[in-house]
């Protein structure tokens, strides 16, 4: 899915799903397994690297060099799952493109045992380093009722205290509650609070992803089906940013009617506007990171 490469796991889920619907076909449960897997990779990956640039706008090059190098192990974990570095094509209409394999099963596991302390290091930083914590806090500050007004999704309105989360919200598709997810949130609305969601929902998707290698079901990969769709069908998806929001019609021919995305980052350009007020223009910088755009969805 050509839509954006840092985001392109959730885009390819989310037009496969949508096209699902209108076909009315009903995926292997290994495939949405392994599609959880792949989106769970894929938020560690969006988040560290959101992480690093809040550092680097920061003025903390060195935090930014740091957050870049543990990133880079799922990275290399997405090319040997899906085959390629970025713009993965796993997620295909009926299932996925290619089984998990158990070495690569083990890989994993093996990876994410190593990540875990460095993960750890990196609270420690965010949360406690002094010079980092007084220029995020309170800085880009929104309050739960604005995140509200404003419509806020993802880790900018979880860090207001705003509990929203496809994955909560949706079972129907993918069964996010059974492999253990649990929403993170904080109540300060600020990059401060926005840095510590992104972090401690990297341990959830840890925890999900372990659950998932070890609970993997053994079914086919994929639901064949040679229908044109028909009619018309909306799916809601989790990316890192938030809420991606795809709609789709079919008129029964191999080229849909229409097609419409909503990213995250269009969510929130509201609010992150209204961040800025009050701010030192300083802060601009480390406010945009924490806000996590992502223009490339947004402008597709």
């Amino acid at each position: 899915m050509r839509v954006c490469g840092l985001c392109s796991v959730s885009h390819s889920t989310a037009y496969s799903q949508v096209a699902e619907k209108l076909l009315k076909i009903e995926i292997p449960r290994r495939a949405k397994y392994l599609r959880m897997l792949v989106i769970e990779l894929d938020r560690i990956h969006s988040h560290l690297l959101c992480l690093s640039h809040v550092a680097e706008n920061s003025g903390f090059e060195a935090l930014f060099m740091k957050t870049m190098q543990y990133r880079e192990f799922a990275m290399e974990l997405l090319e040997a799952v899906c085959g390629n570095r970025i713009q993965y094509d796993f997620a295909i209409v009926g299932g996925v493109a290619r089984d998990l394999k158990p070495a690569v099963a083990t890989e994993i596991l093996r990876r994410l045992k190593i990540f875990m302390p460095q993960l750890d290091e990196l609270v420690d930083i965010f949360r406690n380093n002094w010079t980092l914590s007084l220029k995020n806090k309170q800085a880009g500050r929104i309050t739960k009722e604005e995140a509200m007004l404003y419509n806020v999704v993802g880790p900018f309105a979880r860090a207001a205290g705003l509990d929203v989360d496809v994955r909560n919200e949706t079972e129907d598709l993918l069964p996010w509650k059974e492999v253990g997810f649990e929403m993170v949130t904080e109540t300060a609305g600020d990059a401060y609070a926005r840095n510590l969601v992104r972090l401690n929902e990297m341990y959830v998707s840890a925890r999900i992803i372990e659950n998932i290698i070890n609970g993997l079901p053994e079914t086919e990969l994929l639901t064949e089906t040679k229908a044109f769709p028909e009619g018309e069908a909306v799916v809601r998806l989790e990316a890192p940013r938030g809420e991606l929001f795809y709609y789709a019609k079919g008129n029964k021919t191999q080229v849909l009617e229409r097609l419409k995305i909503k990213a995250p980052t269009f969510s929130n350009v509201a609010a992150m506007v209204h961040a800025f007020t009050g701010n030192e223009y300083g802060s601009a910088p480390a406010i945009i990171a924490s806000y996590d755009p992502c223009l490339s969805c947004t402008a597709r």
